[in-house]
């Protein structure tokens, strides 16, 4: 049977799911957000994961924290970097080292692979394969190493400035955009931005997001991906959301700290959608009230200014995508920095 819609549901919570005791992941691309699911799941319930496309981009140092920070966590998850080039995603349930079920497709172990109706699809192991699986789960265990390995090979990090930036927006590389938290005048917005929460409008204490310009969009079109759903057509795809218009990704800070963004709203370019802010799901004051604690413990109706920005040491955030529907961000203060 083709799956292409709630399949992070089909893989982790099928009949099959429930009657089985570990899950086997084989991914491209793994992401810690779902990783960080697996932590409802009764301790007897085993969790293998191996991240298959380690062998040929090796990974981001930020998510490989992460995941080794969840491995050590999560007594019954083990996560493992496959040494060789594999690009497969498969998910194989077993009962007592026996296979009970099973799926592959195109959907990686990650938000952006689980949880965007239609842009992936899975389909069901024949128990005819069943034996041709397991060789294939021995050949990538054997070449893979534990995320807790002590030699790990990073993606190279680029913090160049590029000749063609400018003073308002930096090339810090070509995958690296440097948000402002201020405003064009310099200044942060007394009801938007960080201080999205202090308005009178449908919102709640704590509320921020980052604007995402239209300048950002254009010179980094690989960070921000133009809109899947526009508003005002009905979004009949969203769980329990109809006019939910905008798709989850997942933000991992400089600090380890990780969490479920959403790239939201509309801004136009050249005819295309793209979103104008970022802020994070399913509350958006999970993100005002990380940066408000950051920032020094501020209270949700404290109105943030410029100077409590300078006196942290930066009034803009790094942004980068370092894996599927994964972003990395930087809100690091070096010590030089406060001189």
């Amino acid at each position: 049977m083709l799956y292409y819609k709630d399949l992070e549901n089909i893989v982790l919570y099928s009949d099959i799911a429930k009657n089985s005791n570990k899950l086997f992941v084989i991914s491209g691309y793994v992401g810690a957000e779902i990783i960080k699911t697996l932590s409802s799941f009764p301790s007897n319930i085993q969790f293998e994961v191996i991240y298959g496309m380690y062998g040929c981009d090796n990974i981001s140092e930020p998510l490989h924290k992460k995941l080794v920070e969840l491995d050590k966590k999560l007594p019954n998850v083990s996560i493992s970097y496959s040494t060789v080039p594999i690009h497969s995603k498969i998910y194989c349930w077993f009962v007592n080292d026996k296979v009970s079920g099973g799926l592959i497709g195109s959907a990686n172990f990650t938000i952006n692979g689980l949880r965007k109706d239609y842009k992936e699809t899975l389909c069901d192991i024949q128990e005819s394969n069943y034996d041709e699986y397991q060789k294939y789960f021995k050949y990538v265990r054997e070449h893979s190493i534990p995320c807790n390995e002590g030699k790990i090979s990073f993606k190279k990090s680029r913090h160049l400035m590029e000749k063609n930036g400018t003073k308002n927006q930096p090339y810090l590389s070509e995958g690296i955009c440097r948000m402002s938290l201020l405003t064009e005048n310099g200044l942060v917005p007394q009801k938007s931005g960080l201080n999205w929460g202090c308005s009178k409008g449908h919102v709640s204490p704590g509320d921020a997001y980052i604007k995402i310009s239209t300048d950002y969009i254009r010179k980094f079109p690989g960070i921000f991906p133009q809109k899947k759903y526009v508003s005002g057509i009905p979004n009949l795809d969203s769980k329990g959301k109809p006019n939910r218009e905008n798709d989850e990704v997942e933000l991992i800070w400089d600090d380890g700290t990780s969490m479920v963004g959403l790239m939201e709203g509309q801004i136009q370019i050249d005819g295309v959608i793209y979103p104008k802010q970022l802020s994070t799901s399913p509350s958006k004051n999970i993100l005002g009230k990380y940066l408000r604690k950051r920032l020094g413990n501020l209270s949700d109706d404290y109105v943030i200014e410029k100077k409590d920005l300078i006196k942290y040491g930066r009034t803009n955030i790094d942004i980068s995508k370092i894996g599927d529907g994964i972003y990395y961000l930087d809100f690091s203060v070096k010590k030089k920095d406060k001189s």
